[in-house]
């Protein structure tokens, strides 16, 4: 799925406010500035800002311009995050070592992930664990499931997510270093096409500490 133009002048922004290129209270070009740098147009820059506002990076200050804010927080907001590779996600949030890892393999549906995916039990499915890490240090852990017509969700229309602490598989714990009984922060994640039908799955897990908060951007109009 290519990556909306937003999202990428959102994204270079968070990687330099996060790396103290930008440091807090240092105020960002004017959205003309912004927009005949990047070669987009004010629209798109005025969703950039919204992005950055959303993920705590920046604050309008009224006739003044925006600025960076004095305590950025991390911030997971979607559906923003779908839209660009796990590598350009993670990246944006530190100037640290990042590492993706991906597994992929077919598998025959068991009755849960059928019906899940409203599919036949024992129908071939794809099965991809995503791993990330921080320096060496796990940060993400995810089991995504499709059916193996599909390549990616770009043929999704809409996105539901359940954001819960969960305890851990036994796979995301080992991944996470978690200890018996600790709890993760859990995103489920199915992604639909227009007529309801079920294009992806996702379970992924975080430390629970890894985010401030999670944000849900929807357009209302």
């Amino acid at each position: 799925m290519p990556e909306p133009a937003y999202v990428r002048v959102a994204g270079e922004y968070a990687r330099r406010i996060r790396a103290g290129e930008l440091p807090a209270g240092v105020q960002l070009p004017s959205y003309a500035e912004i927009a005949q740098q990047n070669g987009v147009s004010d629209i798109v820059v005025r969703k950039a800002i919204e992005l950055l506002q959303s993920q705590g990076l920046v604050r309008s200050v009224r006739r003044r311009g925006i600025f960076v804010a004095d305590r950025p927080n991390l911030v997971r907001v979607s559906p923003e995050r779908q839209l660009e590779s796990a590598e350009r996600t993670f990246q944006n949030e530190t100037d640290r070592d990042i590492r993706v890892e991906r597994e992929t393999e077919q598998i025959p549906a068991t009755s849960e992930l059928a019906e899940a995916l409203g599919l036949t039990e024992g129908e071939l499915i794809t099965h991809v664990i995503t791993r990330a890490s921080e320096d060496g240090r796990p940060i993400s852990i995810s089991d995504t499931y499709h059916p193996v017509d599909v390549a990616d969700v770009s043929g999704a229309d809409f996105l539901e997510e359940t954001v819960s602490d969960q305890l851990p598989t036994s796979l995301h714990a080992e991944w996470l270093r978690t200890t018996p009984g600790d709890l993760v922060k859990t995103v489920q994640q199915r992604f639909l096409s227009a007529d309801d039908r079920i294009i992806m799955i996702s379970n992924v897990s975080y430390p629970r500490d890894r985010y401030d908060a999670f944000v849900f951007r929807m357009a209302l109009k």
